[in-house]
């Protein structure tokens, strides 16, 4: 199904946590980051937290071990490899980084459901360390977005797909306040799938009038596979009018979603930042 781009933030929307906490509470070292967080951006704080785990002996396979117990809900799996069987481009735009995420991704047979995944590089050193930098090289030069933490703003790749496309429709879901920049760069065109009751939701709700794109909520794994085939279907009959698409068959007929209307949302406020 050609004509349908859907990225995913991956951290609280693809898994049901921080993958970062994750690491880090499940190898014992939730102190040491609580107490290094107020010193340093949380990017340079996550290579740091490897450095400490490297010291005290944990070993890659340490990590990956636990990046494989991950929580996530069990629709949300089918639910990706149901938007790729139909011939979505699926992306991935992150703040975790590239070692949580393909590590995660392979453990639960995802990987090749992917065109890409932008995020935070890593690597396992010499030494066997992982190393973690930032997406955007933030000692050398600012990304210019006030909205956004200094390591990565999500627009700058979303304008970068958006480029690349044509007539293409993006979908677009996220959950946490880094989400917001890229979904107020989304056309009226396209979709926005926030996490209800989670930060990009809450930006949303007091700014609808920064939100071009039509907005659908969701809660849990098995809303996002529901709303997000239930667009996906709506896109191919738009496109395809007269053509009974493979779609078609996935989406229930008694499943429905409301659009959220702007106009019964509070008056737009500023966006802290």
């Amino acid at each position: 199904m050609a004509g349908i781009v859907v990225v995913f933030d991956f951290d609280k929307t693809i898994i049901d946590v921080d993958s970062d906490n994750w690491v880090v509470d499940e190898l014992g070292a939730t102190d040491l980051f609580n107490q290094l967080l107020p010193t340093m951006p949380w990017n340079s704080l996550m290579d740091r937290m490897m450095k400490e785990l490297h010291s005290q002996g944990k070993t890659i396979d340490d990590i990956a071990d636990v990046l494989k117990r991950v929580p996530i809900h069990p629709r949300a799996v089918p639910a990706i490899k149901s938007a790729h069987a139909l011939g979505c481009d699926l992306k991935i735009v992150s703040d975790a980084n590239l070692f949580f995420i393909e590590t995660i991704l392979k453990h639960l047979g995802l990987e090749d459901c992917f065109s890409e995944i932008n995020t935070n590089p890593s690597f396992v050193d010499e030494e066997g360390r992982l190393r973690i930098f930032p997406h955007h090289d933030f000692t050398s030069s600012s990304h210019g977005c006030s909205l956004c933490p200094p390591n990565m703003c999500k627009s700058m790749v979303i304008k970068r797909i958006q480029a690349s496309i044509s007539t293409e429709k993006l979908i677009y879901l996220g959950d946490g306040s880094g989400d917001f920049c890229p979904s107020s760069k989304l056309g009226a065109g396209d979709y926005v799938m926030p996490r209800k009751n989670f930060p990009l939701w809450d930006l949303i709700c007091r700014n609808p009038n920064l939100i071009k794109a039509e907005i659908h909520e969701w809660t849990d794994g098995e809303e996002l596979e529901l709303v997000l085939l239930h667009l996906i279907k709506k896109i191919s009959e738009e496109n395809n009018p007269n053509n009974n698409s493979a779609a078609a068959q996935l989406i229930p007929v008694e499943c429905k979603f409301e659009t959220m209307a702007a106009q019964v949302l509070p008056q737009a406020l500023p966006v802290p930042h």
